[in-house]
């Protein structure tokens, strides 16, 4: 059976059948013709004579031509679900994807805020004196100073800080619960909050509402770092999850332990929390290209 053949029944599968979205669609389908187009120039047109050495001589040509790894591993996503198809539909006998590798893509470095750039949340003036822009303050305050989750973030409840112990009892993912300390002057701006809550909002179980008084969304938490740390740094991305980064990070650079940050983060793998320490060498060789004498000499 030819390949253009066995791909246009393949699209109405996919497209007519299995209703995908038109986006995916048009992946696989553009995958699968450069695909055919690539097996043409080795004057292969029937499905028969495809093995893994065709598709793998394919993905090299990809790479070959300097494309992104996680494109390359895209398109051969589409081939597999190509043959997959195939095999159940009984066109096709061998899994030849099985004797074929993905590239491997490079881990992408957490982006993190610089301490300088997060020094400025303490300025006077960058909150409203308002309920709201105290509420705010203090929100991004924890985010930085106990590396929460913004889902985290919102479930605190006033009973999940302890003033006496200094410390904050979190539910993190799979309801773990996790303990983090505090600093003395964190607990008394929250102390201070949780009185004009009160005063504002009324009472509730919610450290941190809205302006009705309900508990805050984490897609409040979103908007608010997106209206405030704009004006603070010039990171590739800004969200919540950049302060959890940042914590880590400048924990790392101060010489904190790798384990005690795991616990802190919530990670049940500490493999997860390794990715931090690579960016702290990238921190350690700016910290050398910037203030060693003799690379100073070199950049003159």
């Amino acid at each position: 059976m030819r390949v253009d053949e066995v791909i246009e029944r393949f699209y109405d599968y996919i497209a007519n059948e299995r209703r995908m979205a038109q986006g995916t669609v048009h992946n696989y389908i553009t995958d699968l013709r450069d695909f055919q187009q690539w097996l043409s120039y080795q004057d292969i047109v029937d499905l028969e004579e495809i093995t893994a050495r065709e598709v793998r001589s394919w993905q090299m040509s990809h790479m070959d031509a300097g494309e992104n790894p996680g494109t390359v591993k895209r398109r051969l996503s589409s081939i597999s679900s190509f043959f997959r198809y195939l095999r159940r539909h009984g066109l096709f006998d061998t899994d030849i994807m099985a004797k074929v590798s993905a590239p491997r893509q490079p881990k992408r470095l957490p982006v993190f805020f610089k301490e300088g750039e997060l020094e400025h949340l303490y300025d006077d003036g960058l909150f409203p004196d308002d309920f709201i822009g105290q509420r705010d303050k203090l929100m991004l305050r924890l985010l930085y100073e106990t590396g929460v989750r913004r889902s985290e973030l919102a479930g605190l409840k006033v009973q999940s800080v302890d003033f006496s112990s200094l410390t904050i009892k979190v539910l993190g993912k799979r309801n773990k619960e996790r303990i983090i300390p505090i600093e003395s002057e964190l607990a008394h701006n929250i102390s201070e909050y949780l009185a004009l809550k009160e005063k504002e909002k009324g009472a509730s179980e919610w450290i941190f509402v809205s302006r009705k008084g309900g508990q805050i969304t984490v897609q409040d938490i979103y908007n608010t770092v997106k209206k405030y740390m704009p004006l603070l740094s010039n990171a590739d991305r800004i969200s919540p999850h950049v302060f959890r980064h940042s914590f880590a990070t400048h924990i790392l650079n101060e010489g904190g332990n790798i384990q005690a940050i795991k616990e802190l983060l919530g990670h049940a793998d500490l493999a997860t929390t390794e990715v931090y320490t690579h960016v702290t060498r990238e921190h350690l060789k700016e910290v050398y290209k910037y203030a060693h004498p003799r690379a100073r000499k070199k950049k003159t």
